[in-house]
């Protein structure tokens, strides 16, 4: 109607009887509590209402058309954006691998992922910040569901010069009067925590620094400068010590200190998306070994 401004040839374009149209129009301005139309018997023309629905109308329009479509996908799984949290501990090996995965076996998927604490994921995901997380041992969280990705232990990173860079492995026990540098712990209480009861079974009070989220070349070259030992997760370990000469990982033993890789995900809230990175996430973990020997 907009674009003819004659109610007889916008009804014979619309397919409908023009009576119709004309209390179809009716009822519009009295929802919008404003005439749209001014009418006279030699012409029709748009008041200054109706030329701002004219001009809005087509764009909300085009948004409305947008959404059903993106909805449609999103319920069958197709074409959507998964938000995924992640600890920074998994930002160098175990993100790489699943995102790589992810690339080849659902390309329709775009993952946005943002770095937490492994603390902040659970709350993040009831919240519906995120869709799905990876953290670093996470505490029981009413409204999350999970399982473990990635079985890791806690591997000493120290300089090669160091007393205990000799050695294979390392029982905590021999920690006892060195500096232990570890990540905060409100990243993941529950790591921390393990890491100093294992410490005062041991029958020591462990001397900590924390390093407050640091560029990982600034903590390597602490390591490597100050002679303190860096705790960390193997996986994490092994891979950002291999840019840096001077350092070496040991095993911490005696016992081992466990710091598993969970994958969490809202108990109520399993989009066929969200299920479809979850399966990747699992075959990336039997190919890679991630739970027991790797896979050949």
């Amino acid at each position: 109607m907009a674009e003819e401004l004659h109610f007889g040839r916008a009804a014979m374009r619309l397919y409908i009887s023009q009576p119709s149209l004309s209390h179809q129009i009716r009822k519009l301005e009295e929802a919008l509590e404003t005439p749209l139309f001014v009418r006279s018997s030699r012409q029709v023309r748009l008041t200054a209402a109706g030329r701002t629905l004219a001009e809005e109308a087509p764009r909300a329009l085009a948004a409305l058309e947008h959404a059903v479509r993106l909805t449609r996908r999103v319920g069958s799984g197709v074409a959507t954006t998964i938000r995924l949290g992640y600890t920074p501990v998994t930002g160098f090996d175990t993100l790489e691998t699943l995102l790589s995965a992810l690339s080849e076996e659902h390309p329709d998927i775009t993952v946005s992922a943002q770095e937490l604490y492994s603390a902040e994921i659970p709350g993040r995901l009831c919240a519906g910040d995120v869709d799905i997380g990876l953290a670093l041992s996470p505490q029981p969280h009413d409204g999350v569901d999970g399982e473990i990705l990635r079985e890791d232990a806690v591997s000493a990173v120290l300089c090669r010069r160091h007393r205990l860079a000799g050695a294979p492995r390392i029982p905590v026990s021999d920690l006892r009067g060195e500096t232990l540098l570890l990540f905060p712990r409100r990243l993941a209480p529950a790591y921390y925590d393990g890491i100093i009861a294992t410490c005062h079974r041991a029958g020591f009070e462990p001397e900590v620094r924390a390093f407050e989220h640091p560029p990982v070349k600034a903590m390597l070259a602490r390591l490597a400068t100050r002679g303190e030992v860096g705790l960390a997760p193997m996986s994490h370990a092994r891979y950002v010590a291999r840019s840096h000469a001077s350092l070496v990982v040991r095993e911490v033993v005696d016992p081992a200190i466990p710091a598993d890789l969970s994958v969490l995900w809202p108990v109520d809230d399993l989009s066929p998306a969200v299920a479809s990175v979850l399966d990747t996430a699992r075959r990336c973990a039997r190919r890679e070994g991630w739970l027991g020997a790797p896979v050949t």
